[in-house]
């Protein structure tokens, strides 16, 4: 049944269709019908809600507040009122144990299952509507993106196209099963011969009705019966110094269209360029997404003075060489592609399909020039050729626009702009044209760009006028013609190559020769495990081709392990350690999610700080200068996040995983005879069946009514739910093996403190606690504790364990010895384990998790007071001091004592907040009985590392 738009009076639309038409349109008509049919459905909600609920019940992103609201995540249940704080003391006739500090006691928190990830996930995207509309931080631009008219869905089309007469869901595959077996066969790497091989065994194909009976009849159904998603790949020749290069490469319009088009992101496209604030009188500038950076506004201004109303679609390139073989050194060379539109946290996984391969260029290296100069000005004349002729339909209809419809039909004119480059340094040189050494990123003068034009004077004239002005002599560079582009903006930060394997691999040289290689071993060794710490048992500085994931574990605990280590010639350690922090927090801001004006100030004075200490290295001999490009690059950073968004909108670390899929997967799947012919058909196989999985998942999922999206800052909060398994690691545990095994030394004095207090929580007066009497001798323990994410943006994210605390006794694995595991975690103590400040948690060390048994329940506590259903026995350090290390600016820990014991508490495990990970203080020399398992215990001075994730660096910088 169709329905009729009541504001345009555009026909044909389902009920969904309309919904998301009128939540999309630009039309202004549409849109008040939008606010007004949506301001009646908050005003009814409101109505339905209990008086008690206020506004800072709701959850989301706080926009009215500046800055970041650095609240850690929520959790399955949110606590009930804090009961009054009980007494501290025992009476004198109780057990022997001394008074110490107890948080205060709560009611109980329900438990939760994992389904209420995704109602997490709605409260948390119901809660930013209503703040969005209440305070107006976002300014859109007024003509930007106008929708022309409404057409056919993307899987409504492709449906159509399939001639599917007989209604099988599964067309051209004759079942289910024969299509759960292509699609298996074609997404698993399973290559020709071996799908061929299986089927020929005798009674397969039978017993599993398939209509095909071998790898090529497969793939005539594939060649013949699917759509494909993508363009077919075509092969040119381009002639470069008279010498003729293939490229393979597919037409750059219609990858950008299939982009565009695709089903999977119809309602998250960025259709116009927006200002997001994070005050109400929007003063703070949010920067986060590609559409929220100054580059798509500036650009939109600029084509509204030719094409009013058009949607900007900003390419992003990026290319790599790549090695694919061990042996025989063959490599590809990759470009690929993809849209700013596009969500970065759906651009960031390759699994969603977001980047496009365009093209795979010439690999060669010119073997037959003798002369290195003018082979390396063939390699770069013949790379900007190549791309040349792949982007040149970008030049007239990125002015001129052209219809382009997205996956739920909307068309809107729209002009495809090559907007960025993602490479690492010697991509930037490739591209724009400047000598090693070099940064691609600052100005050149005029007058050196214009020596490109001596062309027309000779090559010789060309060639010396280029060196001259400290540029390649590259005949026509590809971006010299497209339009609204600056080939120096376009280049963007590449926190791979730049920081971690740049400045951070520089780093670890220059501490290494500072403080002595065996020193920082011995240190990294007697590090205490945490979920966010990569133990490296032989050490850190014995190691060779570190790859960025190990630079960046080692990141997690760099600063912490130099703390009070001696430095020659008895310098003062200060500089050494301000340089290191410095360096550690640009590189942690740097990779903030959303950025502010204020946090942008804040990434440049970590950088500042950096340089105002650096020459401790040359005072130390280790370097003379710090004529690095890398470490330069730097100082684009800010500019760079203000131009295009937030650094994870364009990290090669994204094109390094893409080679696997494109390059490395397709190049096995060959006989490696005239690759590029097999290597673009396996992938244009894989696509389609790819094509086709997501239109009978379509099928198979019915019209569902879905919300319309709406775009916002990501904030520093950590969203995720609160975890642990549904049976006990160990059902039956005694109360001396609790105190023998998992080290929990009170246990049954703290226990009886927690049952006497939360059975009398009001009672101002210390309480005795010598009469609880344990109706059980075992209780069920838990040896692990997690943290899962939650989808509050929206994005069908998968669900994934971010954290962990584990608290297990010494247990055998095979033939070895595990040691017991004691994590330290951060707990809150105000109440509310959802709001997370300095002042409201403490540190604990996690000894044992457990439950009380439901039959001894009702005998520990009244009908009316209600008990948790999972409890951690914690020990606990000193609160945090007013301010950190004014040298390194990390806290110090002590243990909390009480007569010269440790103090311990029975909290609610929905009061731990989160894993934290302490740095002992070594001192000039790492004690040699001190290993990774025991450090805890031997050591009462600590630093809290906050440098472990992003969220606890928040936290405590």
């Amino acid at each position: 049944m169709s329905t009729q738009c009541p504001a345009c009076s555009h026909e044909d639309f389902t009920v969904t269709g309309l919904s998301q038409h009128l939540a999309k349109s630009r039309n202004p008509h549409c849109r008040a019908l939008y606010h007004q049919s949506r301001s009646q459905v908050h005003t009814r909600d409101q109505r339905d809600e209990p008086d008690e609920l206020t506004a800072e019940d709701e959850p989301g992103y706080k926009v009215d507040e500046p800055g970041y609201e650095v609240d850690e995540p929520g959790y399955e249940a949110e606590a009930r009122d804090e009961g009054d704080e009980a007494g501290d003391e025992d009476d004198d006739e109780g057990w022997n144990f001394e008074p110490e500090w107890e948080p205060p006691v709560e009611d109980r928190v329900e438990d939760v299952t994992m389904d209420d990830i995704e109602d997490l996930a709605d409260e948390d995207e119901a809660g930013w509507e209503d703040q969005r509309r209440a305070h107006q931080d976002i300014q859109a631009h007024p003509c930007a993106g106008q929708q022309i008219t409404c057409c056919c869905a993307a899987n409504a089309e492709y449906e159509a196209h399939l001639a599917n007469e007989e209604e099988n869901l599964y067309h051209p595959f004759a079942s289910k099963m024969e299509w759960e077996v292509a699609r298996w066969a074609k997404l698993r790497g399973l290559s020709l011969t071996a799908l061929s091989d299986l089927l020929a065994i005798e009674g397969v194909s039978e017993r599993l009705s398939l209509s095909f009976k071998n790898g090529n009849e497969l793939n005539a159904i594939v060649d013949h019966g699917l759509l494909t998603s993508h363009p077919k790949f075509k092969r040119e020749q381009i002639v470069v110094a008279g010498e003729a290069f293939d490229i393979y490469h597919r037409d750059v319009i219609e990858c950008v269209k299939s982009l565009y088009g695709d089903p999977d992101f119809a309602k998250y496209l960025a259709f116009a360029p927006e200002r997001h604030y994070s005050d109400e009188d929007e003063t703070i500038h949010l920067f986060h997404d590609m559409h929220t950076g100054k580059w798509w506004w500036d650009t939109q201004k600029k084509l509204d003075q030719h094409s009013p109303g058009g949607t900007i679609i900003p390419i992003i390139i990026s290319s790599d060489k790549t090695q694919v073989t061990l042996f025989r050194n063959k490599s590809v060379y990759p470009v690929y592609l993809t849209i700013g539109n596009i969500p970065k946290e759906i651009r960031c996984k390759p699994s969603r399909g977001a980047h496009i391969l365009l093209a795979y260029l010439p690999c060669t290296h010119l073997q037959h020039i003798t002369n290195k100069a003018s082979r390396r000005r063939t390699l770069a004349n013949l790379y900007h050729a190549c791309l040349g002729r792949v982007l040149a339909p970008l030049k007239s209809i990125g002015v001129d626009g052209l219809r382009m419809a997205s996956g739920d039909g909307a068309l809107c004119r729209c002009h495809p702009l090559f907007a960025s480059f993602v490479g690492d340094y010697p991509e930037q040189l490739l591209v724009t044209g400047i000598k090693f050494g070099e940064c691609p990123k600052c100005d050149v003068d005029a007058d050196d760009t214009d020596a490109l034009a001596a062309l027309d004077e000779g090559n010789l004239s060309f060639v010396h006028a280029c060196a001259a002005a400290g540029i390649k002599p590259i005949v026509h560079p590809f971006w010299e013609d497209l339009p609204f582009t600056n080939i120096f903006c376009a280049i963007t930060p590449d926190m791979l190559h730049q920081l971690y394997q740049g400045l951070i691999k520089h780093l670890l040289g220059w501490l290494s020769a500072a403080c002595g290689g065996a020193e920082i071993d011995a240190r990294c060794r007697c590090l205490p495990p945490n979920h966010h710490i990569h133990l490296f048992s032989k050490g850190i500085t014995c190691l060779s081709r570190i790859s960025g994931t190990e630079h960046a574990q080692i990141c997690h605990f760099l600063l912490g392990i130099i703390i009070g280590i001696r430095l020659p010639n008895n310098l003062n350690a200060g500089r050494l350690l301000r340089a290191v922090q410095g360096l550690m927090d640009f590189l942690y801001l740097a990779q903030y999610p959303c950025h502010s004006s204020e946090s942008l100030q804040l990434l440049d004075d970590a950088l500042n700080l950096f340089h105002e200490n650096k020459d401790i290295f040359i005072d130390l001999g280790i370097c003379s200068n710090f004529n690095l490009p890398k470490l330069h690059a730097a100082r684009h950073y800010s500019a760079m996040i203000m131009m295009f968004g937030t650094t994870d909108n364009y990290n090669t670390e994204y094109t390094e995983r893409l080679h696997i899929d494109f390059a490395k997967d397709a190049y096995r799947a060959t006989n490696h005879k005239d690759e590029f012919v097999q290597m673009t058909r396996w992938l244009e196989h894989k696509e389609k069946i790819m094509r086709h999985d997501k239109y009978v998942n379509w099928r198979c999922a019915g019209v569902e009514e879905t919300m319309p999206y709406h775009s916002r800052p990501p904030d520093m909060t950590f969203r995720r739910l609160q975890s642990v398994s549904k049976h006990p690691t160990a059902k039956a545990v005694s109360i001396d093996k609790l105190i023998e095994d998992y080290g929990a030394t009170y246990f049954r004095e703290a226990l009886a403190r927690y049952i006497t207090q939360l059975n009398h929580t009001n009672d101002p007066i210390p309480l005795c606690t010598q009469d609880v009497h344990f109706p059980f001798r075992t209780l069920p323990v838990f040896h692990r504790v997690k943290w899962l994410s939650v989808d509050a943006r929206g994005h069908s994210d998968a669900t994934a364990t971010l954290d962990s605390v584990h608290a297990r006794p010494q247990w055998s694995s095979g033939s070895s010895l595990r040691p017991r595991r004691s994590d330290t975690a951060l707990v809150s103590i105000c109440g509310n384990p959802d709001v997370v400040s300095m002042e409201g948690v403490r540190v604990g060390q996690v000894q044992v998790i457990f439950l009380l048994p439901s039959k001894s329940v009702p005998l520990l506590f009244p009908p009316t007071v209600e008990v948790p259903t999972h409890f951690a026995y914690i020990e606990w350090f000193e609160p945090f001091t007013s301010a950190p290390d004014r040298h390194h600016g990390l806290y110090k820990l002590l243990r909390s004592l009480c007569g010269g014991e440790k103090v311990a508490s029975i909290v609610p495990l929905a009061n731990i907040v989160r894993s934290v990970h302490l740095m002992p203080n070594f001192g000039a020399v790492v004690p040699q009985e001190w290993t990774s398992d025991t450090v805890l215990d031997n050591c009462n001075t600590f630093w809290l590392n906050s440098y472990i994730d992003r969220y606890t660096f928040s936290l405590f910088k």
